[in-house]
């Protein structure tokens, strides 16, 4: 387990400036519903938190509006994924015309965590797809031992901007790390009998669900993150799936419903919608619901027919 000492020195790239005024909840922005969700739950009443991309829209491709702008003027803290997962970030803090010193501070998340796929060679260009993975797959926040690393970083980074709370943040982090442990008894517990399954992904998000539950991601639909597959393409892996006896397809809320048919109805596999991100779903209100509700979905997917 990554020291919240060691994590704050990779994490958190300070924008010189004062910090500001305890008069109220200290404004927060992050780029998705899961770290505002973790942000919130360190935080506490202490924080207001705002997510700028919503949580059943592929989080890649956020369309800027002025209130974006205007949450990234007013905040103090800004939370975001990294790696090439918000390529419409720079343009919208560019936008906000917020340079230092009086910009927000900067968390980037992903620098606390080892990441996966970070040797995957990706050679079409940024035209052909609208994200690359290019720098490992970012969507590390789908391992819950991942939440560890980041709420140290978000626990620090709140205690610098008023150090008065420190105990508060600290104190709710140990309460949320005390149901993170049962909750990862719960879902190992679940999925257990599964361990080695091999499925397919749409799209290339699961890469660190699978490894922390046991699942083997044999293939993606996409043949690069965005990019839709060649009806010669999809004829081939419909035959690798049949030749394997893949028997599950995993689609996020937004993938493409006549491509999953497609793959379903070609293989007899079934397809498990998977919410990847907090509020996706009503009953992914927060981030440990978030993966009662998928685990709840594979177990029934993988169980008997």
């Amino acid at each position: 387990m990554i020291g919240a000492r060691a994590v704050v020195a990779l994490a958190l790239a300070v924008v010189a400036g004062p910090a500001p005024a305890a008069a109220g909840p200290l404004p927060v922005v992050t780029t998705t519903s899961d770290l505002a969700a973790l942000v919130r739950t360190v935080g506490g009443d202490r924080v207001a938190v705002s997510s700028l991309a919503p949580p059943l829209q592929d989080p890649h491709g956020v369309e800027i509006k002025p209130a974006h702008i205007a949450r990234l003027r007013q905040a103090a803290l800004l939370v975001r994924v990294g790696l090439d997962h918000e390529p419409w970030l720079a343009r919208a803090l560019a936008t906000a015309g917020a340079p230092a010193p009086a910009g927000p501070r900067d968390l980037d998340a992903s620098r606390t965590i080892p990441l996966l796929q970070t040797e995957t060679p990706r050679l079409l260009s940024d035209r052909a797809a609208p994200h690359l993975h290019g720098l490992g797959n970012p969507h590390y926040w789908l391992d819950p031992e991942n939440a560890r690393p980041i709420t140290a970083a978000v626990a620090d980074a709140l205690s610098r901007l008023v150090p008065a709370d420190r105990t508060h943040f600290e104190r709710r982090r140990r309460s949320f790390l005390d149901r993170l442990d049962a909750g990862l008894a719960r879902w190992r517990a679940a999925l257990q009998p599964y361990r080695g399954t091999r499925v397919v992904a749409v799209h290339d998000t699961w890469p660190y669900f699978a490894a922390r539950f046991g699942l083997v991601v044999v293939a993606t639909v996409e043949p690069a993150p965005g990019v839709p597959p060649s009806p010669a393409a999809i004829g081939a892996l419909v035959e690798r799936m049949r030749a394997a006896g893949i028997g599950i397809v995993l689609a996020e809320p937004y993938a493409d419903p006549s491509l999953v048919r497609r793959l379903t109805e070609a293989t007899g596999a079934r397809a498990v919608t998977l919410v990847p991100s907090v509020g996706g779903d009503s009953a992914a209100a927060d981030y440990l619901a978030l993966f009662d509700l998928a685990v709840e979905r594979l177990a029934s997917a993988l169980g008997p027919r």
